[in-house]
């Protein structure tokens, strides 16, 4: 499943708002926390993230490449897991954000509506 939302924000400050975690949660209503050792996103950095359920959901990134804005990190709630790809780019008047989500269908299709409001905050606040 993929989701592109573009918005007036620069993509230099898009990026800067997907690198720091501290960030998540002011675009990001689903997540109220990140817990990690580091505060920047890195590969190979682990962790979880907290819902505002205050369910803790454990991830691990797999890639940041900070020169094309992507990075590819996979969440997992028991034996479900969820790849997910986010990249940005420069757009007309502001960014792209784009999301490219690889599981099971169900479970896409339930995320994807918070996934786009997600998204859709990240490029317009």
């Amino acid at each position: 499943m993929i989701i592109h939302v573009s918005g007036p924000c620069g993509a230099d400050t898009v990026w800067q708002r997907y690198t720091c975690l501290d960030a998540w949660a002011s675009w990001a209503p689903h997540i109220t926390r990140v817990h990690a050792l580091r505060r920047t996103l890195v590969t190979g950095l682990s962790g979880t993230v907290e819902s505002v359920a205050h369910v803790k959901i454990p991830f691990l990134v797999y890639m940041v490449d900070n020169e094309q804005r992507a990075w590819t990190w996979q969440v997992r709630v028991g034996p479900i897991r969820v790849t997910l790809h986010h990249d940005v780019h420069p757009h007309a008047g502001g960014s792209r954000a784009g999301l490219t989500m690889q599981g099971p269908t169900p479970v896409l299709a339930a995320y994807a509506p918070l996934a786009r409001r997600a998204l859709r905050r990240l490029v317009r606040f």
